[in-house]
């Protein structure tokens, strides 16, 4: 009888051993309410939680208020996050670490104004396009540089690894390109006179000629361009995921109300 007890009690414990295991490899596992037919299963880096990566100093998109990140990508993940049965956290950094933490799965996402490029699509997967960025100019008032093409010989403040960099670094060599790491600094760099001019997207360039007095923005578009979320290439489930949600979230004109909310038609 001893023996048969302790037989029962080892398939016991033996049955507990792979019933934990097995609800052991649901960790980091997320469902999400979106699918057509019951539940979408997805992976997150953190169970119940959405990661979403930004440079929190890319105002409408991204900035502080106090000691929250708000704008047009806050609220774009926060929308998605909300479809997808997630908490939204969001997670500030410099802009070049983004794409670095979404493919060593630190974070699950980057949104911060980022632009779709064929670079960077060979290290991450971008979702549908949210919005539509272009490339801007700012020069001081009276400057010599009146459209683009005085943009040769003259040095170029940019925020590093952003469209700006790369397309002015391509276009008038590295040694007339000073980097940044944040596009406040480049304008402040331009206010001091180390740049004669800085490349950084339209909407952000509006708010910091609004915040510094004696700058303007030239009248000729540098570039237009796609802004999408990317994703790791390894998780195709939360692409498909995230992107149903962003499809259901732009045709039912939530998205446009976001981006009218911050940016004003002129």
């Amino acid at each position: 009888m001893k023996k048969l007890f302790k037989s029962y009690f080892l398939l016991a414990a033996a049955l507990t051993l792979v019933m934990a295991m097995l609800c052991g490899c649901g960790d980091g596992a997320a469902t999400g309410a979106n699918a057509d037919n019951g539940a979408a299963t997805f992976t997150t880096v953190t169970e119940g939680k959405l990661i979403m990566a930004t440079n929190a100093y890319f105002p409408p998109y991204e900035y502080y208020e106090g000691d929250a990140i708000v704008g047009i990508d806050a609220e774009v993940a926060q929308a998605i996050a909300d479809k997808l049965g997630l908490e939204l956290e969001i997670q500030d950094m410099e802009f070049g670490s983004i794409i670095t933490a979404v493919q060593t799965g630190k974070v699950d996402m980057g949104l911060a104004g980022m632009t779709v490029t064929e670079e960077r699509l060979q290290n991450v997967d971008f979702t549908t396009s949210y919005a539509t960025g272009i490339q801007s100019v700012i020069v001081p008032e009276g400057s010599e540089i009146t459209s683009v093409d005085d943009l040769a010989g003259h040095m170029i403040g940019v925020q590093l690894s952003t469209t700006g960099d790369i397309y002015a670094t391509e276009e008038f060599g590295a040694d007339y390109v000073e980097q940044y790491n944040k596009g406040a600094d480049a304008v402040l760099a331009l206010t001091q006179g180390k740049v004669d001019a800085v490349i950084i997207d339209n909407q952000p360039a509006l708010s910091f000629v609004a915040a510094n007095e004696g700058l303007i923005i030239l009248d000729t578009e540098y570039a237009i361009e796609d802004y999408a979320a990317c994703i790791s290439k390894n998780n195709p489930d939360l692409m498909n995921a995230v992107n149903k949600a962003l499809e259901e979230l732009i045709a039912d004109g939530t998205i446009q109300e976001i981006l009218d909310k911050y940016i004003k038609a002129e």
